[in-house]
């Protein structure tokens, strides 16, 4: 399936809590959007890796997305290497998306950061031809993504640009509370984490809106880019509230 945006997150519920605004939008607008988690979140404190899984497929129809699959990396253990970069490049090449979002590239968990150096590196690999990776035993196109923007995670990074999530705000939150053995849940008896307090939702609504404020609107996202970004008219920057 050929995708406009593949979001890749290292845990499931990463893609959610950083860029799920953003994919809600462009799937309105009528783009094909898959997520790609690198592995299971298994050694997560709460949770197992299969009730995770049901979480991501949940969180998956909360938010229509068209495709979503783990490569089953190890948590917490994979590395920038090329076992993995092969991995992912196969993947790329078999969604062939226009733009790639990543994980942050510097980070709380160490996990991020790792991954947004892989993701990065896999995307420029995955256009040279002369590395072959293969798809149901057939040799795959070399296809590079226009572009890999990184979300901002746990750590305030300055953005690049942001978008406009304000009218998805309410139905990414719900695709985040869909882990719901990740986040807070009064209900369950695990152990509690620095995700799983109310005031962590919060703070995720309380980032979105300082974001928002910056160009005007309620709720917004940030991304970093690697590369300059270039717009065909002064039409398509958004008009701030005057």
């Amino acid at each position: 399936m050929k995708l406009q945006i593949l979001a890749i997150g290292v845990h499931p519920d990463d893609v959610e809590l950083g860029c799920a605004g953003t994919l809600l939008a462009a799937i309105e607008e009528g783009k094909k959007v898959g997520i790609l988690d690198l592995t299971r979140g298994e050694l997560g404190t709460r949770g197992t890796p299969e009730t995770r899984k049901v979480e991501a497929r949940n969180a998956a129809d909360i938010l229509g997305i068209q495709v979503r699959e783990n490569l089953g990396m190890a948590d917490g253990f994979f590395q920038n290497d090329e076992a993995h970069q092969r991995l992912l490049i196969a993947a790329i090449r078999k969604y062939q998306p226009d733009i790639i979002l990543a994980n942050a590239p510097e980070d709380r968990h160490p996990d991020h950061g790792r991954s947004a150096k892989l993701i990065s590196d896999a995307a420029f690999l995955s256009g040279l031809r002369k590395i072959e990776t293969h798809i149901e035993g057939l040799v795959q196109e070399a296809w590079r993504p226009a572009y890999v923007f990184h979300y901002i995670q746990d750590r305030f990074i300055q953005p690049s640009f942001v978008i406009d999530i304000s009218k998805y705000m309410d139905k990414k939150i719900e695709s985040v509370l869909a882990y719901t053995t990740q986040f807070y849940n009064p209900d369950l008896q695990e152990p509690q984490t620095y995700i799983s307090s109310p005031q962590f939702i919060e703070s995720v609504k309380a980032r979105a809106m300082m974001l928002g404020k910056r160009i005007g609107v309620e709720y917004a996202e940030g991304y970093i880019s690697e590369k300059m970004i270039g717009i065909k008219s002064l039409d398509n920057i958004i008009q701030l509230a005057t």
